[in-house]
């Protein structure tokens, strides 16, 4: 059976499986891991070989680099103790117990494929969770350290994980020169994204194509990661410090319209990868399933379980802890930061579902080790990183919603005022820029006077509401995209005097941004 067609088809069933779980409303990568199971017991379908290496080059760095786009700058920075004690403390933990624990449980598996094992499944994947919150309006607190926590997790899971490979490739392991080649490696990683993504910026203010600039950001992604391989530095940091450069600046830099197809084509891309992945991991399924044949199947779902159980409650018992300890211990730390509440706490510790990378990171382990002996454990470790994202994804990724609506932890204060604050202050912003066109230029009195109405009402309902471009005339049209233009300044302006958060720029800027998409004539797009 030729293998290309099989998989647009096994592709196309991916697309249906993600309809599915929007008329349902559960997340998509619920749906999607479900459909890899199935396709793993589906008959005659092809085994397809792909290189290791390629898996994380071709999934990683769009996936990551998206992702670093979009995190808050001002709230990642203001809870970056908690995201660190997640993302690198707990990643750490994660690793060294799930290897303690495969080792102990399961005969034969050796400490070299355990704690590949450990770093595999030690980084938790936001996808599932972010789907819930986007419904939810969740606390912004909650948000923000889940979703920074997996942006660096991905980073800190994927080098222990380089590294704990190449330990078990090449037969040799020294912590003292793992520790000080993981600080250069990190540095240099680091380092080289901020110099990347500063001379990507100085490329992009001088084209003015949204095509190009999409088709330009997603390139830049694998480059970046590519290049820091080459230079032997992170490419995972590399590509996460390139990102958080270019979305700090994407506010400033980029058009209404780049901004708005820019977001349509990483989502669909995310989604592609998404299903790409979970299809082969149905595929490469048929082959571990042929490589466990020493073991029954009811031992490796209790093998599955027992590694499943141990991840979910070394989270739940680092959370409480890792939030409340440092206030025990630091009177800085209860000065800077609000205390955090049982709630809150209970979902962060609940978000722990495993996703996109822990797959790829299992896929992509080699055949063999340097001495050409067949990789220990890959068929049974690539058998257990499922079964934990299979069982966090449904068990957790389900009675998320649930479990958050019975605990009542709604949207924060803070982020409603924001908003209602930089609203308000648009709004205003819009009628001075009216005003000073009614006095510098000969604008009719009605266009002003309709407008400025416009607005008025604005005020008193205290949101921004779209207008119908159509039919307007070219004096009407000139005066609301002036008027949009002079919002748009004023909340920049807001945002770099730290008035309000990335969330609020960015749900007012995206209204704005349709605005202003609506009322060019068309042949100026």
């Amino acid at each position: 059976m030729n293998t290309w067609p099989v998989l647009l088809l096994l592709l196309g069933i991916a697309v249906v499986l993600a309809w599915g779980a929007r008329l349902v409303r559960i997340p998509i990568p619920v749906a999607l891991v479900i459909g890899g199971l199935g396709i793993a017991f589906v008959p005659n379908l092809p085994i397809i070989e792909i290189d290791p290496h390629l898996i994380l080059v071709l999934v990683l760095p769009p996936l990551l680099f998206r992702a670093a786009v979009f995190t808050p700058w001002r709230d990642f920075w203001a809870h970056i103790r908690p995201i660190s004690m997640l993302a690198i403390g707990l990643v750490v933990a994660t690793t060294g117990v799930v290897a303690v624990a495969a080792e102990a449980l399961i005969p034969g598996l050796g400490w070299g494929a355990a704690f590949v094992l450990g770093a595999i499944i030690s980084p938790p994947d936001a996808v599932a969770s972010t789907a819930v919150f986007s419904r939810l309006r969740l606390n912004r607190r909650v948000v923000t350290i889940v979703e920074g926590e997996s942006l660096v997790n991905d980073a800190t899971g994927l080098v222990i994980y380089k590294f704990a490979v190449a330990a078990v490739v090449t037969g040799s392991f020294s912590f003292g020169g793992a520790t000080l080649e993981f600080l250069i490696v990190a540095a240099g990683g680091i380092a080289m994204g901020v110099v990347l993504g500063y001379l990507f910026i100085l490329v992009n203010r001088r084209i003015d194509d949204p095509l190009i600039e999409i088709a330009l950001s997603i390139l830049f992604s694998y480059a970046v990661y590519l290049a820091a391989e080459y230079a032997h530095v992170s490419g995972v940091l590399a590509v996460v410090a390139a990102g958080l450069v270019r979305g700090w600046h994407a506010p400033e830099v980029f058009t209404a319209q780049t901004r708005i197809q820019a977001a349509a084509v990483w989502d669909t891309l995310d989604f592609l990868l998404n299903g790409f992945v979970f299809i082969l991991i149905g595929l490469e399924l048929k082959k571990v399933f042929i490589g466990l044949t020493g073991y029954g199947w009811w031992e490796l779902l209790g093998y599955g379980l027992a590694i499943t159980a141990v991840a979910i409650v070394v989270r739940i018992a680092w959370v409480f802890p890792g939030a409340y300890l440092p206030r025990l211990l630091s009177a800085r730390v209860r000065a800077r930061e609000a205390p955090p509440g049982w709630r809150s706490l209970t979902i962060v510790g609940w978000c722990g579902m495993r996703g996109i990378v822990s797959l790829a990171a299992a896929l992509a382990l080699p055949y063999a080790t340097e001495a050409e002996n067949a990789f220990p454990g890959r068929d049974l470790v690539i058998f257990l990183t499922f079964v934990v994202i299979m069982v966090t994804l449904v068990f957790q990724g389900l009675t998320l919603a649930p479990l958050i609506r019975w605990l009542g932890v709604g949207e924060t204060a803070q982020l409603v005022e924001e908003e209602h604050l930089a609203r308000l202050k648009i709004a205003y912003a819009a009628i001075e820029e009216i005003d000073r066109k009614a006095l510098a230029e000969s604008v009719r009195p009605d266009v002003i006077d309709s407008v400025r109405g416009e607005y008025a009402a604005r005020l008193k309902q205290e949101r921004l509401v779209g207008v119908t471009a159509g039919g307007l005339d070219d004096t009407t049209r000139a005066l609301r995209l002036a008027a949009v233009t002079a919002e748009r300044r004023r909340l920049l302006k807001l945002h770099r005097e730290r008035q309000i958060g990335d969330e609020v720029l960015r749900r007012i800027q995206h209204e704005l941004d349709i605005e202003e998409l609506r009322l060019e004539p068309s042949g100026e797009r």
